[in-house]
């Protein structure tokens, strides 16, 4: 019995030896390099494709020091934040020949660091962070990793050198005055108890619209969660054991907004008829919530778009705008409505 013959990868020496060249001609004749004449290219390339070769990228990154691959930090992929953001980056890379890693940094500023090094460890071109917990904190060692790092939504306090960042203050300005323009005159802010820079940028929203419309800030409407719905159920709680309960509740994100929904549900009360309630974010699921939540939309995939363009000027050497900001844009629905005539 005669056993079948491995079939070897076709290699740059074989192109070489059938076009009767050397192996650098080869090589410049793949990477259309002008030294080598149109004719004798011509005849190289067609050789590859007829003997089915295929540029090794490990080998091509040896010659051009670029391994077209980008670092892409989540805090977690199921994070509804996240899909679209990534989508915008992979977009981007898709267009311009470029592979993406993903890994989840677990909102951990110890891992999120671990996983950039490790980024950085294996040549990846460039990297990009969504919501980090480092920010500025990269900034001594961008000069020692030599890649460059574009944030979106960064979280810790500080400026970073090149970031995309939502217009936190406006979004959340245009939301709490939507509320007062219907009639709210108590109105609770259900933050995220970490403080973040978002959550300091949206409080500091809906201080300047209340301030604005010559309204009282009450503190004891402030409460905070952890950006997620089972702590923004206990937080919804004690806001509706205030001696006198809010008419309307602005919340950091739309995940804490399903579960400020969850337990007013749970009590009996209608939205928007006995309390509205408001979001940040426009996920997906905001248009089919009960009722359809009025939220703040970020454009998650034009985020990811600008990031990855962002970072690809930087890996050619250009300086592009260190700080994007994005217009936020109010998307009004049916979870906001007028207070009831016997609480305003």
């Amino acid at each position: 019995m005669v056993s079948n013959p491995v079939h070897r990868p076709t290699s740059i020496k074989d192109i070489a030896r059938k076009a009767n060249v050397s192996f650098s001609t080869v090589s410049r004749a793949l990477q259309n390099s002008p030294l080598i004449s149109r004719r004798t290219a011509e005849k190289i390339q067609r050789i590859s494709r007829v003997s089915g070769y295929r540029v090794s990228a490990v080998a091509r990154g040896l010659v051009t020091q670029r391994t077209k691959t980008i670092g892409v930090v989540v805090t977690s992929i199921a994070d509804p934040f996240v899909s679209e953001v990534v989508d915008g980056i992979e977009e981007c890379c898709n267009q311009h020949g470029y592979s993406v890693f993903l890994a989840n940094s677990n909102a951990d500023p110890d891992r999120e660091r671990k996983v950039v090094q490790s980024f950085s460890e294996r040549r990846v071109d460039g990297i990009v962070v969504t919501s980090s917990r480092v920010g500025a904190l990269y900034i001594p060692l961008l000069s020692e990793m030599r890649v460059p790092i574009v944030l979106v939504n960064n979280q810790h306090p500080g400026e970073f050198v090149h970031s995309v960042m939502i217009e936190n203050v406006q979004g959340s300005r245009e939301v709490t005055n939507h509320l007062i323009q219907l009639g709210h005159r108590r109105i609770a802010y259900l933050g995220d108890r970490f403080g973040h820079q978002s959550d300091t940028e949206r409080f500091s929203g809906y201080r300047q619209a209340l301030d604005g419309a010559a309204l009282p800030f009450f503190p004891e409407l402030v409460v905070h969660g952890d950006g997620k719905s089972e702590e923004a159920m206990t937080a919804t709680e004690s806001l509706l054991r205030v001696a006198e309960p809010p008419t309307a509740i602005f919340c950091y994100n739309d995940m804490t907004a399903l579960g400020v929904l969850r337990v007013l549900h749970a009590h009996g009360m209608r939205v928007p008829a006995d309390i509205s309630v408001v979001g940040f974010d426009d996920l997906f699921i905001a248009r089919y919530t009960d009722p359809p939540l009025t939220t703040v939309h970020q454009p998650r995939r034009r985020m990811g778009l600008l990031a990855m363009e962002s970072l690809l000027q930087l890996m050619r050497g250009q300086n592009p705008s260190q700080a994007i900001t994005v217009a936020a844009e109010l998307v009004i629905r049916e979870s906001s409505g007028p207070p009831r005539k016997d609480r305003r």
